[in-house]
């Protein structure tokens, strides 16, 4: 039992940790994680190790070459019988060239590091955008519900106004009493016409007070049909409010699996959302935009790169227009020749009798020949192509650079126009947010005193929840532009 208690508090405590865990999840959260699971942002990681592979590649000498031949009949030569020879040659490039093509390949690599970069603020920047929708869609949503609560109140209030009961005006209790001063004056006449004075007032008053009958369930029943319209009319606007809650939630649900595949996880994975959506704070100035543009970028940081690279090529394609030079060993396999033959020829006489004694020493033994190999680039069109390409291509690469350079500013400046542009909708709509509200509260007092009708009310409720969307769209225009802002400037955390 007490086993029991124990992974049962267990399972509490790890199920208290994990929604407090849930609770604090934050964007940079989901940014890191996008960074770790993305597969676009692991290939151009990828991507960039295999370049990083091609610096020792670059860098390494030419395999030697090993030439092996073996006569298939020995060759008689002075000094033996040669059955075979074995030839090794290690060639080299010229003093420099090694190092400019280690060189080249760092610059590509630090290239396609730059390229990662770029690839991966861009799923950043995808990161910020469907945050910054969930979170409008979340403040929609709870405006939303906020003003369907408003709209009950409302219900409520013009239900106890169609239950009320209605109230006799001085009027109509005056005239049902019947007493008038002509009424009292005319008591004074005298006897002989006060029996037909009389029967005309009764017939009159018996008129009157059929009159303000028939008025009066005349008005009650008025009043009725406004209450049952005004409580009908409220009805139809939370049913249209509860629509565009469905709404809202679908539109969330088809946004939380878009943010999911963007962090590479399962799509009904849940997502911590604050309720509301608040403005960042975020300050710009061009002066130390434009040098962080030009320090961070990774599209410019790419293209500089790229220039460098064919830069350090051209000095490469410089030196490969030298000669290259070889060392090598040749080793050549003899056999010894018989005693007859040898005998044979030193019988030409005395005087070659050292020689023979020479070559009999010799008679057998292997040779070692050591060697030495030089290039000779003597077509020299091939080389002056070379060169003259990888000038073209770094030509190309410096407007390039410009190019680039010029679209990001403008890029930059147009986000900025945008950032101030959305800055300025803020003000607006909390200024207009806060005179709805204003009038909506006038509006609601003088409906509950019966100074106002209902549809003024529910015009200006919907101004007033329209207005709070369109808070929520602006701040969402403002940080998504700022975050297009900082992926200008390199996203750094």
């Amino acid at each position: 039992m007490k086993q029991y208690k124990s992974i049962m508090m267990l399972i509490a405590v790890l199920s208290y940790f994990s929604v407090a865990t849930a609770q604090s999840d934050s964007l940079n959260r989901y940014l890191q994680t996008a960074a770790q699971n993305n597969p676009g942002v692991k290939a151009g990681f990828l991507a960039y190790q295999a370049a990083l592979q091609k610096i020792p590649q670059a860098g390494a000498y030419q395999d030697p070459q090993l030439e092996m031949g073996f006569f298939l009949q020995p060759m008689e030569i002075v000094g033996g019988r040669q059955t075979g020879q074995f030839q090794l040659m290690q060639m080299f490039p010229w003093f420099g060239t090694r190092k400019a093509a280690r060189t080249e390949a760092q610059h590509m690599a630090k290239m396609a590091f730059e390229q990662f970069r770029e690839m991966r603020d861009n799923i950043f920047l995808e990161v910020y955008t469907q945050w910054y929708a969930l979170c409008s869609l979340q403040q929609k949503l709870k405006n939303s519900r906020e003003n369907a609560a408003l709209l009950k109140q409302l219900e409520t209030l013009a239900l106890q106004k169609f239950k009320s009961p209605v109230s006799s005006s001085p009027a109509v209790v005056s005239q049902r009493t019947g007493n008038s001063p002509t009424a009292s004056s005319n008591a004074g006449n005298s006897s002989g016409g006060m029996s037909g004075g009389m029967n005309m007032r009764g017939k009159q008053a018996a008129g009157e007070a059929s009159n303000s009958s028939s008025g009066q369930e005349g008005m009650s029943m008025g009043e009725t049909y406004s209450g049952m319209s005004e409580t009908l009319r409220i009805q139809l606007e939370i049913s249209e409010l509860e629509s565009n809650i469905e709404s809202i939630l679908s539109e969330m649900h088809v946004e939380k699996i878009r943010f999911n595949a963007l962090l590479n996880r399962h799509a009904e994975t849940e997502i911590a959302v604050p309720d509301s959506i608040s403005q960042i704070p975020f300050a710009f100035d061009e002066e130390t935009a434009m040098n962080l543009m030009i320090q961070r970028n990774p599209m410019l940081g790419m293209i500089g790169e790229e220039s460098l690279a064919y830069e350090a090529k051209a000095e490469m394609d410089r030196k490969m227009g030298y000669p290259m030079f070889g060392i090598g060993l040749q080793y050549m396999l003899i056999g010894k020749t018989s005693s007859s033959a040898a005998a044979s020829d030193n019988s030409a006489g005395h005087g070659a009798t050292q020689t023979g004694d020479n070559m009999s020493s010799m008679n057998g033994k292997d040779m070692i020949m050591p060697m030495l190999s030089l290039s000779i680039p003597i077509f020299r069109g091939k080389y002056k192509a070379l060169r003259r390409e990888t000038e073209l291509l770094r030509q190309a690469s410096d407007e390039k650079y410009a190019d680039a350079f010029n679209m990001l500013q403008a890029e930059l400046y147009r986000a900025k126009h945008q950032l101030d542009d959305a800055m300025r909708k803020i003000i607006l709509y909390r200024k207009q947010t806060e005179l709805a509200q204003t009038a909506y509260n006038i509006a609601l007092q003088e409906f509950i005193s019966g100074k106002n009708e209902l549809g003024s009310i529910i015009q200006v409720q919907r101004q007033l929840l329209d207005y709070k969307f369109k808070i929520a769209e602006a701040t969402v225009e403002y940080n998504t532009k700022a975050a297009a802002i900082q992926k200008i400037l390199n996203f750094e955390f």
